[in-house]
């Protein structure tokens, strides 16, 4: 029997994604004389969403993200990239595939005060041959829509304070939104969670069931929001921020429908809670993130707890408490790929709003958390935002 040679092909493909540019490469190559697979390698350029460090920083210097995803996922398989440099190209940077195909890297988006064209090559592996993708430019994004760096002393017109009244309906009886709880000052703006001076008196505090949980000082709470001022539909929005360590207390990056919308039964027309990330102290769970969405049959929600946390920090030393990390969202009308410093913690194409959605930022005690403080001596604690941006996509 003559052998068979499978035919090889390579087919560049660009595609538009928001407001970034996607290449996609296509290559049908042999795994046995009989039967051939497509490789399928992606590139994509996200914004500079990466600037992990121990001091505040300006959000300019901050490092684009190179996404590359390699279909059929090959753990182990090692992924190289690229940028031009004349007519040749000059290797940067190299990783493995993670579990799902992904290979992700974090670099300058100006070389020389010029933007950069980077390419990707899935390196030779298991019987399946190199693939190299064609170029990205690495400021396809554009400039941020939105910036904000908190300079000077006070909040600028982007911000204003939210849930300023006591709420026992949201099981924050013990605590309201104060402007005494944000500081603004060194180019970050301060979150906290501290005393109420205004009262001397205790508050009885209870979970939702009605359990009493005991009697705590009133709180002031650090929450501010882009309400009326700045939203976005579809495209990228990302905080670096620095938490609070103890537990008592939750900091958070979210969103809310700018325009909400009564009886909605879908977030395609209703909008949804898109919690970027939130953080409920050390001990705890640790990290997570959710998209609350109306539904016809009520309230669902996608996400939870970020799988394996302590591989999204910076080194063995580093803490979520102890230097600044980008929490980001990109968001399409297909879904929502939540990262960490560009890196990918989950995704899910579940509760995709089709509403603006305005910005929040917040340290908030709720009532079933206030025991988890180990005592009232313990405030104020406090959680730091260096800077926010958004990026519109031209979805």
């Amino acid at each position: 029997m003559s052998r068979f040679h499978a035919l090889r092909h390579l087919l560049g493909v660009w595609l538009a994604l928001g407001s970034g540019l996607v290449a996609v490469v296509v290559a049908t190559s042999p795994v046995s004389v009989a039967v051939a697979v497509e490789q399928r390698v992606t590139i994509s350029i996200l914004p500079p969403i990466s600037q992990y460090g121990a001091t505040p920083t300006r959000p300019s210097t901050a490092l684009t993200v190179v996404a590359v995803e390699v279909s059929p996922a090959t753990p182990g398989r090692t992924v190289t990239l690229s940028r031009a440099s004349g007519k040749s190209w000059k290797s940067v940077a190299r990783t493995t595939l993670t579990s799902r195909g992904l290979a992700e890297f974090s670099v300058p988006t100006l070389t020389f005060g010029r933007p950069v064209t980077y390419r990707a090559t899935a390196l030779a592996f298991a019987g399946e041959p190199a693939v190299t993708t064609r170029g990205v430019l690495s400021t396809q994004w554009g400039a941020p829509d939105f910036v904000e760096e908190f300079s000077g002393t006070a909040l600028t017109s982007s911000w204003s304070h939210r849930g300023t009244d006591y709420n026992p309906v949201g099981l924050r009886k013990c605590s309201r939104g104060s402007s005494q709880a944000v500081r603004v000052a060194g180019g970050v703006v301060r979150l906290s969670v501290m005393r109420d001076p205004s009262r001397t008196d205790r508050c009885a505090a209870y979970r939702a069931n009605g359990d009493p949980l005991g009697e705590f000082d009133y709180r002031l709470n650090g929450h501010i929001s882009t309400a009326g001022h700045q939203d976005l539909t579809y495209g990228v929005a990302a905080a670096r921020m620095k938490f609070q360590q103890l537990r008592g207390q939750h900091g958070a990056f979210w969103m809310q429908p700018s325009v909400p919308v009564a009886g909605a039964t879908s977030a395609a027309g209703g909008g949804a809670e898109i919690d970027v990330i939130e953080w409920f102290g050390e001990g705890s769970g640790g990290l997570s993130g959710s998209v609350y969405y109306p539904t016809p049959t009520g309230q669902a929600k996608a996400g939870g707890w970020v799988a394996d946390q302590s591989a999204y920090l910076g080194s063995a030393s580093d803490s979520w408490w102890s230097n600044y990390h980008v929490f980001s969202v990109e968001w399409s009308p297909s879904g929502y790929v939540f990262r960490v410093d560009g890196r990918e913690t989950w995704r899910t194409s579940d509760g995709v709003s089709g509403r603006a959605q305005y910005l929040i930022l917040s340290l908030l005690s709720s009532d079933y958390e206030l025991p988890n403080l180990g005592g009232e001596d313990r405030l104020p604690q406090h959680l730091f935002v260096d800077w926010v941006q958004f990026w519109r996509s031209a979805s």
